[in-house]
Order: structure tokens, then C-alpha cells, then sequence
């Protein structure tokens, strides 16, 4: 007698969003049916049902998904506000709408960045307590490890006390997602010593070091992001969002000079993580990049269950609480 796994948990995926969609997002879906057999899941496909139909039939998994059928799409280059109201039956839109109603437990996309950030902040809010919502990076570390650095793109410009609610923020997602624990917490600045730095440096350095909630290590530089130094990296989202892009120029050039295939290096290509959640919210929303294939979207929605499977968001608003 076969065992069914009882499922608890609904994961949305916007189908149409992405370079490569809807056929890389099919793909992925396949990809995770495939790999993630226990998890008691139930993968959402949100899309426009004449495209997606015919494909989840070429893939055999019609019958083991949901399909919320979307007749229209948010482009990369449209405004985001302006789209959520003039295109009410999109993909991201509904998906945000199956969120908010609680049809969805997490909803993930490749889509219009903008749109996603839109959607968040007002069809799902703000964590009560949390200053600024976040988002994440993964750092791949020399020894093996991972490591996070935020922000790296939503807020460019930070006050002391949001960067110190990133740390705590860096800190759950480290501990819960990741599997660190006890993750220490460095501040990015150009120099080891405290005092060092701009005036946002020198003014969140305080507020880290008297913080009971985070493991607080002091200063650290450039050189540190792939060592053992600091397992959450702390910095406003200019400066995030740079380093955040030279790191992933690091696989493009190994790619051109022919050693991608490095053990390391390859642990720098964006699909292995599939997107970037965004930490603050009262929801799991987790955005994939524009260039998404079938192993981004899979690994898109491995994380939107992982989160609902460690009740990632109700562990911010205890700590926020």
C-alpha cells in the first residue's frame, strides 16, 4: 500500500514572470515534484492556462499541481503601482490577492522586481515593529559555509536603527533558513576598529554592540565577505546592491576564462538559490531573478516551503513583538 503524504501547505509561482517563462518555470516545477517528494506541498502554477496546460501535460504533472488561470502579465519596464491597478488579472497581482486571502502560504516570482516590492508592502505589510522591510543575499564562504549580507538593493539609503533591525532580522533568517547557529553579525565598514566609518557606521556601531538579540562580532571589510569572519553582513542597500553584483560578475568571468566548473565559483551562480527573500514582511515572498531556468524556479519554491515549514515570518513577529 502506498503512503500519501498529507499536504499543508500552498506555494504560489508566478508562471509568467522570468525571461524564460513559462517553459522554465514548468521545468522547475517538474524539478522540484521530482526532488521534493516528502514535502507536503502543494505547488500553486499562476498563469495564463492556454500557455501552461499544454506544457504541464507535456511533463506528465497536470494532475499534480493547481493552476490559477491569469489572462494578463506585468512587464519588466512597467510601473509598478500603475500596473497593479490597470492589470488587476495578472500573474503577480493574483498571486499576491491568493497570499493576502490566505489561499497561498508563500508566493514566489522572477517577474517585475518593483511589482513584487509593491505587492508586499500593501497587499501582505509590514511586520508591526519592523522599521523597513530587507533583502538578502547569500555569500558563498571559502570553508564551505554560507553566509548572508543585507541589504543589498531595497533601502539605499539607512538609519541607524533599521540597520540594526537588519541584524536581528539576518540573524532569524540565518539561524532558521541556513542552519547557522548562534550567527555572529559583522558591520561592513573600511576598518576593523570602532569609530571607523561614515556617520551611518559610526552611529549604528552602538546600537549593534548593546543589541542582546544578535551575536555582535564589531567591524568588518571587503576582504572578510568570504571568510569565516562574520556570518550576517550588515550595510545599507547601496552599498549591498554593488557588492552583491560584483560577487555574481565573479562566476560570469570564471565562465569567459573557462574554470566555472570550480567547486567553489560555481557556488556563486544565481540559480543555486533561487531568489531573494524579503525579510520583514508578514509573509513569505521570495523574488528569483529576471534570467531565471528550471533549477531557479525549483529552488524558488524549495524556499518558500522551507519558510512556511519553519514558520519563518512568525518567528520575526515574536522577536518583534
Amino acid at each position: 500500500m502506498s503512503t500519501q503524504i498529507s499536504f499543508n501547505m500552498n506555494i504560489g509561482i508566478d508562471m509568467m514572470g522570468g525571461d524564460f517563462a513559462p517553459t522554465e518555470a514548468v521545468k522547475g516545477v517538474v524539478k522540484y515534484l521530482q526532488q521534493h517528494q516528502n514535502v507536503a506541498a502543494i505547488v500553486f502554477c499562476i498563469g495564463d492556462e492556454t500557455q501552461l496546460i499544454p506544457l504541464l501535460q507535456e511533463h506528465n504533472i497536470l494532475d499534480k499541481v493547481k493552476v490559477k488561470h491569469t489572462t494578463e502579465v506585468v512587464g519588466y519596464n512597467e510601473h509598478p503601482t500603475k500596473a497593479f491597478k490597470e492589470k488587476p488579472n495578472s500573474s503577480i497581482v493574483v498571486g499576491f490577492k491568493m497570499l493576502a486571502a490566505g489561499e497561498l502560504d508563500a508566493f514566489a516570482s522572477a517577474g517585475n522586481t518593483g511589482a513584487m516590492l509593491v505587492g508586499s508592502m500593501f497587499n501582505i505589510k509590514t511586520i508591526e515593529g519592523v522599521l523597513r522591510p530587507t533583502i538578502a543575499s547569500v555569500v558563498p564562504k571559502l570553508n564551505g559555509g554560507t553566509g548572508l549580507l543585507l541589504d543589498v538593493g531595497l533601502n539605499a539609503d539607512c538609519k541607524p536603527e533599521q540597520l540594526n533591525q537588519f541584524a536581528v532580522l539576518g540573524s532569524i533568517y540565518a539561524q532558521n533558513i541556513l542552519g547557522i547557529n548562534n550567527p555572529t553579525v559583522g558591520l561592513v565598514n573600511i576598518g576593523e576598529e570602532e569609530g571607523k566609518g561614515n556617520l551611518l557606521c559610526q552611529a549604528t556601531y552602538p546600537l549593534l554592540k548593546d543589541n542582546t538579540a544578535i551575536n555582535f562580532i564589531g567591524n568588518i571589510e571587503g576582504r572578510d565577505f568570504f571568510d569565516d569572519n562574520a556570518d550576517v553582513m550588515i550595510c545599507d542597500g547601496y552599498t549591498g546592491n554593488i557588492v552583491l553584483k560584483m560577487a555574481e560578475s565573479f562566476y560570469v568571468i570564471a565562465a569567459k576564462r573557462g574554470f566555472a566548473n570550480d567547486d567553489y565559483i560555481k557556488r556563486f551562480h544565481y540559480e543555486n538559490y533561487g531568489g531573494t527573500p524579503i525579510l520583514g514582511v508578514a509573509k513569505p515572498v521570495i523574488i528569483g531573478h529576471g534570467i531565471s531556468n528550471d533549477t531557479a524556479f525549483m529552488n524558488m519554491i524549495a524556499l518558500g516551503t522551507k519558510m512556511v515549514e519553519t514558520n519563518f515570518c512568525g518567528k520575526i513577529v515574536k522577536n518583534f513583538s
